[in-house]
């Protein structure tokens, strides 16, 4: 029972609702079981003609009326538990997005998107149907049951007896079954998964499969995963096929019991016509209570099966921990100091940063140059605490940032990546993340900047143009400029960018640079790139190779002292020059 605890907040919240709900419902199943008793009126004064024309009308008005009366409070219970499924359902889910937000960069290494995906749609629908539905079904497999019994005892008892015998059965079959169907539910959530995110990966990359005329190999991969979640799906058919008719054979068995022992008695006048009738009536409605059983037992496995995933998720803990007595970070006032530091992605892998020693000046612009693999990108996650180092510490003002707390010290930084991410918005949105506040002034200041603002000049929409799906209307260059400008826009003390020119032409690149130059000494950038210029009147460049610092210095110093970055520049200059 432990997963069902997520959701019990949520419906000790709305604990009211359903039991007016509940109440609603009991009321429905009562007025469902006097209908056989005005049936049993009618069927006993017909047969021993003592009813006329209106004595039959008073009879339809009293059905009529207990229908009327059914379909009133059908509509309330249907409202306040269904109702409350879907608001059980809504703050599950944003549980879940608020929880998966939280977990570390590293989490997202592991987990596919799809898998998470299939756990804020599929998963979470199906708790809403065993919250919902299956309340309703358990409601009336217990109450509504035992009150048909209660009339069928009251009819006769010997026959309900009778019709009671294969309820052990059912009981018997409901927890056989019951197990396999969570076994294979489990399996079909996981298949769901593994289609959820091939979909998507071949919808994210439909350019790349066009470009490469693999329409036809993609589509074949996407029919295999098809094929096993069918399976998988069929699998599950042939245990929730052979329960459901299990149910209908053991409640027709009850039906054959109650015509024939029912029969006698009625023709030996042990009961009349009337309640032979009736007792049918409440057979019939006893069919959907055992029914239910199997059906509550359906939804209940399916839920419980979604929940398992779900607590997979929101048990997992970050692997960031802002430390409860985390300090405040208001300023950036002296300097950040790399002491010592050593990390690896994954250890069996080895690391990509050992022994890096760094002390950046606040005001100083720093270069960080070398060849793909060279660990720049992780140092610069690690400074924005990101990932957590292995060794060694990073202060800034002389204090640990895992003494600090995450949301200060995000806040005194602006980075922009080095591959640009875009929501499918408006560029306006994708810069100003959605914040209304923001002037039109103060946003041509941030894109002229990134030197952007002719782009947006020549767009027909100008800030309000949809860039579509991670930005697709948009060269790789623009979409960098855009990552750019919301950097920009942040004015924050600590700028840090990640090959901010590597996708745009010379020409828009010393734009970019002259405005990196123009912020010395007011701003503390660190600046990776693989272009040389672009860090050239740093004051200082970085040279790293293989997760170690092999030297540092000025433009001058490195020209004159370091082979590989001489080199380096020269080859450059003369791809610019050509």
């Amino acid at each position: 029972m432990k997963p069902f605890k997520l959701i019990q907040p949520y419906l000790m919240a709305n604990r009211a609702t359903i039991l007016v709900g509940l109440a609603c419902l009991i009321i429905v199943d009562l007025l469902q079981l006097f209908i056989p008793r005005v049936i049993k009126w009618v069927v006993d004064d017909l047969t021993l003609m003592r009813v006329d024309p209106d004595g039959l009308l008073r009879y339809a008005g009293m059905i009529l009326a207990l229908s009327l009366f059914i379909g009133f409070f059908r509509f309330f219970w249907r409202r306040c538990l269904l109702g409350t499924a879907r608001k059980t359902e809504e703050a599950l889910r944003n549980r879940l997005f608020q929880h998966i937000q939280v977990l570390s960069p590293a989490y997202f290494d592991r987990v596919r998107t799809g898998d998470l995906m299939a756990h804020a749609t599929n998963d979470i629908q199906q708790v809403r149907m065993a919250s919902g539905m299956g309340l309703v079904a358990l409601n009336d497999a217990v109450f509504l049951g035992s009150a048909a019994i209660g009339f069928m005892v009251y009819i006769n008892l010997e026959l309900t007896v009778y019709v009671l015998l294969p309820m052990p059965l059912i009981v018997l079959g409901s927890r056989y079954f019951g197990r396999l169907m969570h076994r294979r539910y489990k399996r079909v959530q996981a298949a769901f998964s593994e289609l959820t995110e091939a979909v998507r990966e071949r919808f994210a990359g439909i350019r790349v499969v066009m470009a490469y005329n693999a329409q036809a190999a993609e589509a074949k991969a996407i029919e295999t995963y098809s094929e096993t979640y069918v399976q998988e799906n069929i699998d599950l058919v042939k245990i929730t096929g052979a329960f459901f008719p299990l149910m209908i054979l053991l409640t027709n068995i009850s039906m054959a019991i109650v015509l024939f022992q029912g029969g006698r008695q009625t023709i030996f006048n042990r009961i009349t016509p009337g309640d032979f009738v009736a007792f049918i009536s409440y057979l019939g409605l006893l069919t959907w209570p055992m029914m239910a059983l199997g059906w509550v037992t359906n939804l209940i496995q399916r839920g419980r099966a979604s929940l398992d995933r779900l607590d997979g998720i929101l048990s997992t803990q970050p692997e960031l921990i802002e430390r409860i007595d985390a300090a405040p970070l208001d300023a950036f006032r002296d300097r950040l100091t790399i002491d010592d530091v050593g990390f690896a992605f994954d250890p069996a892998r080895g690391k990509v940063l050992d022994g890096i020693r760094l002390t950046v000046e606040k005001g100083e612009t720093i270069g960080i140059v070398g060849p793909p693999g060279a660990g720049k990108t992780a140092l610069l996650q690690l400074i924005l605490r990101l990932y957590d180092v292995d060794e060694g510490a990073i202060r800034i003002d002389g204090r640990d940032l895992r003494d600090l707390k995450i949301d200060d010290l995000r806040a005194l930084i602006s980075m922009a990546p080095q591959e640009p991410f875009l929501f499918a918005g408006t560029i306006r949105e994708n810069i100003t993340f959605g914040d209304t506040t923001i002037d039109d002034a103060r946003l041509a200041h941030a894109t002229r900047m990134a030197a952007l603002d002719t782009t947006i000049a020549e767009l027909p929409g100008g800030f309000d143009t949809i860039v579509g799906e991670k930005g697709v209307i948009l060269s790789g260059g623009q979409k960098q400029r855009v990552a750019l400008a919301r950097a920009f826009l942040g004015d924050t003390p600590i700028l840090i960018l990640d090959d901010p020119v590597s996708q745009v032409d010379t020409r828009t690149a010393t734009r970019i640079v002259g405005t990196l130059e123009a912020m010395a000494g007011e701003k503390t950038v660190m600046i990776v790139s693989h272009r040389l210029s672009a860090v050239r009147k740093a004051d200082r460049i970085v040279l790293m190779e293989d997760g170690h610092i092999q030297a540092i210095g000025t433009h001058a110093q490195m020209m004159a002292e370091n082979a590989y970055y001489a080199r380096t520049y020269r080859l450059q200059e003369l791809e610019d020059a050509l």
